[in-house]
């Protein structure tokens, strides 16, 4: 294939792609919500190659991501926003009280925190548990979600995404027939390795939602929860 025809291809793709656009522009082609990247986020739907994109603007955009909470199992309070002398400021904030699974206490989450956790319930926790055990998870023990502090309540250094209540920590999961597994106890594998595989299983498929997911292989400091947050980097360990 010639230079000069490749070009000529270049060009009609280009001038095939400002067309569809224009369409989309003017209404003349209608793109279902699932695949129309400016669509609101269906946190009741399945995942797809558009969430992760959908999910990021949800962040940005508090009404509209308490607005796509309301269609689902989460149950949740707006809280109003809160100015910090600190750089610890609450914007965007809902407290979350339980989902279809309870929680050890209720806490305070950005919105997009909320989204991510909808999400990673219904597509990654509840999965796994089916997988490994063939039964629901019924609790998830946390850590909290908010405290005013640096990362890892250092003196100096940035601010922790827990200073905005933009991250969660996870110590352990209940199942429906009362069965505990903790991450400080199960991540290293021993009787029959369910348990290690379903922690494992749960890290894995968090990170499809939340930007850094941190566990017991990160570091010490993380060997007893899962530290899942949304904040701007990307983790997963």
């Amino acid at each position: 294939m010639t230079a000069r025809l490749l070009r000529w291809l270049a060009l009609l793709v280009l001038l095939a792609l400002a067309g569809a656009a224009a369409g989309v522009w003017g209404g003349l082609i209608v793109v279902p919500p699932r695949y129309d990247p400016w669509a609101p986020l269906d946190l009741r739907a399945e995942p797809d190659w558009l969430t992760g994109f959908k999910l990021a603007r949800l962040k940005r955009d508090p009404e509209q991501c308490r607005a796509a909470l309301d269609g689902t199992g989460l149950r949740f309070t707006p809280v109003p926003d809160r100015p910090s002398d600190e750089n610890c400021a609450l914007q965007g904030v809902v407290r979350v009280s339980r989902s279809d699974l309870t929680f050890s206490s209720g806490f305070i989450a950005t919105c997009g925190l909320a989204a991510a956790w909808t999400l990673f319930e219904a597509h990654a926790l509840q999965p796994a548990a089916q997988k490994h055990f063939g039964r629901k998870v019924a609790r998830v023990e946390h850590l909290g979600t908010y405290a005013c502090r640096n990362v890892y309540g250092r003196a100096g250094g940035r601010r922790s995404e827990h200073a905005s209540a933009n991250a969660i920590d996870i110590g352990g999961f209940v199942l429906a027939d009362g069965t505990r597994i903790s991450v400080l106890n199960d991540w290293v594998s021993d009787g029959d390795g369910r348990k290690a595989a379903f922690l494992r299983d749960v890290r894995d498929g968090a990170c499809r939602f939340f930007g850094v997911v941190l566990g017991p292989d990160y570091n010490e400091a993380h060997r007893n929860h899962f530290h899942l947050d949304m904040g701007a980097f990307n983790t997963c360990r």
